[in-house]
This record gives C-alpha cells, sequence and structure tokens, in this order.
C-alpha cells in the first residue's frame, strides 16, 4: 500500500504548495508568498491614508523660492552687479514654476485642453567682461535651486564629423552630474560660456567652412529651443550602431555668457549713424571709457549681436540679454573679504587648519584690489595675487610649532617680502592696538 504525502496548502488562500513560489509555514498556520504581497500593499495603502507615512517627497513638493529671495542669496556670493541678478532671478523663477506647473498638471492626469496657454521657456545671455561673474550667477543659482548644473566651453565645440566635440556633449556632462540620471538632467541648467567665440568670423562668403563657428551656432539651435537629442553615453563621436541616450532639452535651460570685446562700439556707431566716418579709421577712433561702455551696453539691441557675428536665429532663441559691468576696485576689495567664500576667508580656513590666525591690514587688501583692477582680468586675478603672495607663507608655517599668528602688510604685497613677518606668537594687530 502506497501512502501519498501530505499536501501542504495556505491557511489564507488555500492554495496547494505546488501552485504558490513558496510557503511559510510556523506553528501549524502556513502562508503563501502572494498573500504576504497582498498583506503588505493593503497595510501601506491604509498607513498612507491615515498619514502616518509620508510619500516620498520630490523637488515639486519643495518651495520655489522668489525672485527676492533669490536676489538676496545671490548677494552673498555675488559683489554688485544689481540688475544681473534681478534679470537673472525672474528669468529662473519664471522656467521652474512653469516646470513645476506642467510636472503638477502631468502627475494630476489633468491633460492640457484646447485653452490651454503653453508657456515656453526664455534662455538667457549674460554679456560681460571676463570676471565679472557670469559663472558665478548661473552656478550660485543652480546651487540655490538644487538643481543639476553642467559648463561647457563653446570654443571646443565643433559641427559634426569634424575634430573636435559634437554639441551634444554638452548634454552629456549634465547626465554625469545627474549620475546618468536622464529626468534629473532635464531640469538641470547648462551654462555655455565663450558664446562670442563661435561667431561668424566674416560676412563675407568663403570657400571654407566655419566648423567651429557657424556650424556650431546652427548645430545649438535645436538643443537650446528643446528637442530630443541622442546622446552617446560614453561620449565622443556617434556612430550609426551605437545605443544612445534621448534626453529632452526642452526644460533645459540654458545661460549662455560671453565677454563680446569691442560690443560697445557697434552700438556707438548705430547710435551716431548721422556721423559718417570714411575707411578703416571708423572702427578704431571710437574711445570709450569704462563708464561710456557701461552707457552703451545699456542701449544694446539684439541687431547689435546679429552684427557681432551671432546668426539671428540664435539670438532668438536667447531672448532674455542682460549685462553686467566690469569690476572697479572698489567691487575688488569687497570681493576679497565680503561674500561668504571670500578669498580672505578661504585663506584664513586653511591656516587656522594649522593652528595659524591670519590676519590682512587693510593698506594691503587695497594694494591686492588695485593690482587686480591694473590686470583687467576681473576677479580672477584676485585668486592669482592671493596664490603668489602666500606660497612662501604657506611652505613654512605647517613645519612651524612657535607660530599663532601672521600678519600680512603693505610691504610683503609690494615686495613679496615673507621672512621677517612669520614671528609672532600672538596676533600683531592686537599689539598695535594696546600699543
Amino acid at each position: 500500500m502506497t501512502i501519498e504525502p501530505l499536501q501542504l496548502s495556505c491557511s489564507f488562500c488555500g492554495k496547494p504548495q505546488d501552485m504558490v513560489n513558496r510557503l511559510i509555514a510556523s506553528d501549524g498556520v502556513r502562508i503563501c508568498n502572494e498573500c504576504v504581497e497582498s498583506c503588505s500593499e493593503l497595510l501601506i495603502s491604509d498607513l498612507v491614508e491615515d498619514g502616518s507615512e509620508d510619500t516620498p517627497q520630490t523637488w515639486l513638493d519643495e518651495p520655489l523660492p522668489k525672485p527676492k529671495e533669490l536676489v538676496k542669496y545671490l548677494d552673498e556670493y555675488v559683489i554688485g552687479q544689481e540688475d544681473a541678478k534681478k534679470v537673472l532671478s525672474v528669468a529662473v523663477y519664471n522656467h521652474y514654476k512653469r516646470l513645476s506647473h506642467k510636472a503638477k498638471a502631468a502627475n494630476n492626469n489633468s491633460s492640457g485642453t484646447d485653452n490651454a496657454i503653453e508657456l515656453q521657456k526664455s534662455n538667457i545671455l549674460l554679456i560681460g567682461s571676463t570676471g565679472s561673474g557670469k559663472t558665478l550667477l548661473a552656478q550660485t543659482l543652480a546651487k540655490i535651486l538644487n538643481v543639476p548644473f553642467a559648463i561647457a566651453d563653446a570654443t571646443t565645440l565643433t559641427e559634426s564629423g569634424y575634430v573636435g566635440e559634437d554639441v551634444e556633449g554638452i548634454l552629456l556632462r549634465l547626465l554625469q552630474a545627474t549620475e546618468m540620471d536622464i529626468s534629473e538632467a532635464e531640469r538641470g541648467i547648462i551654462y555655455i560660456d565663450e558664446i562670442d567665440k563661435i561667431t561668424c568670423k566674416s560676412e563675407n562668403p568663403s570657400i571654407s567652412r566655419d566648423v567651429s563657428g557657424e556650424g556650431v551656432q546652427q548645430a545649438l539651435l535645436k538643443i537650446i529651443e528643446g528637442t530630443v537629442a541622442h546622446v552617446p553615453p560614453q561620449g565622443g563621436r556617434k556612430h550609426p550602431n551605437q545605443e544612445c541616450l534621448p534626453i529632452d532639452t526642452s526644460n533645459i535651460l540654458f545661460i549662455c555668457g560671453g565677454a563680446f570685446v569691442g560690443l560697445e562700439k557697434m552700438i556707438s556707431r548705430r547710435n551716431n549713424q548721422n556721423q559718417k566716418t570714411m575707411g578703416f579709421t571708423s572702427a578704431k577712433t571710437i574711445d570709450l571709457t569704462s563708464q561710456a561702455k557701461d552707457n552703451l551696453l545699456k542701449d544694446l539691441e539684439p541687431e547689435d549681436i546679429v552684427k557681432f557675428g551671432v546668426i539671428p536665429e540664435l539670438v532668438g532663441r536667447l531672448p532674455i540679454i542682460t549685462t553686467l559691468k566690469p569690476l572697479t576696485e572698489e567691487a575688488l576689495l569687497a570681493i576679497l573679504t565680503e561674500p561668504r567664500n571670500a578669498l580672505v576667508k578661504q585663506y584664513q580656513e586653511l591656516m587656522q587648519m594649522d593652528n595659524v590666525q591670519l590676519e590682512f591690514e587693510p593698506e594691503a587688501l587695497l594694494l591686492i584690489a588695485q593690482e587686480a583692477y591694473r590686470r583687467k582680468t576681473g576677479a580672477r586675478a584676485l585668486r592669482g595675487i592671493m596664490e603668489d603672495l602666500m606660497l612662501d607663507i604657506m611652505y613654512e608655517l605647517p613645519s612651524r610649532q612657535d607660530i599663532h599668528h601672521c600678519l600680512i602688510n603693505k610691504e610683503m604685497v609690494n615686495q613679496h617680502s615673507t621672512a621677517e613677518l612669520l614671528f609672532y606668537p600672538t596676533s600683531p594687530l592686537l599689539q598695535k592696538n594696546v600699543g
């Protein structure tokens, strides 16, 4: 007589063991994997309805900073440029308000009706001399909004098929900033620097192709306006059999920046069309002061940028244009000490790690600002001067245990002399004040 094995079954749904993936038994009670999943879904649903478990938060749930709040935050990092801060803050606020409204409408399954107004994005063009804060403004805004950010140099771009970088490489940098998260990258900010360096080289037709000028401008049109671009995940040139990542650029905010050297002369000639000039001297006889340049840039028109060499189609895709003022000596002096990440504060933090208090005399800071202004490279000159000034000190002090304070005075800036100023057991400024 053959005894058949006992067929176990789920105590909840009654399904036999051979009809489920797994059967869990304890103290004579058995439950299958399907019942476990059903119970889990039921419990989670009850918790969400009761409000005892928060739903995952996304960037849409975070309050969007108002333009005035954005300007207030920018003031902590960027000195001056009030007009540019105002324009950028309003543009960025409107852009992400548009994205938030669009995404929430999609989440609520409220598809647009025929009467719905479609909000289009407005990309930005920043015009200002080198070191005036164009990149810093874009970086800081991305940091405030906690969105992905990537920087690209327009001078490295060429037309597809030529030696150089395709315009899709810009999008790859944004993807890499999000660890290849496409949905996250599609709400980011891309800053394209040196956009003025890819202007048309000449208005006259040429036999050779301008592969790094007008050709690149043409290639940028679609991704700036909004299209589904296919990006090689490993970078480099695309080939037919390569798998590419599709990324929609319609929600990516593009900020382009450039110095546009000589643009103010074009504006001046346009404003003085009644004054006729002859020959090649017409472009060189206009000698403008810094104040005059600032006043002229306020009269900037899109047609001036087209005459500079940017194709009209690209100008049309950058409807928001703002200019940054060159930094004065006073602004450079403020940049040294006032921002949250000011250079003086950075070096003081570095020295504090070696238990040394670093101090600067006001006259020394003034000389540094004056030297930076003389170099005509904006705020970038400040770091170069400071690095040169601090080299010997930062080489010597980590090995010294008898120094607790270091004073930078005007003699050090003028003569680059450091040895006699390293032996301060206490604060030299404090000693001077007490004396």
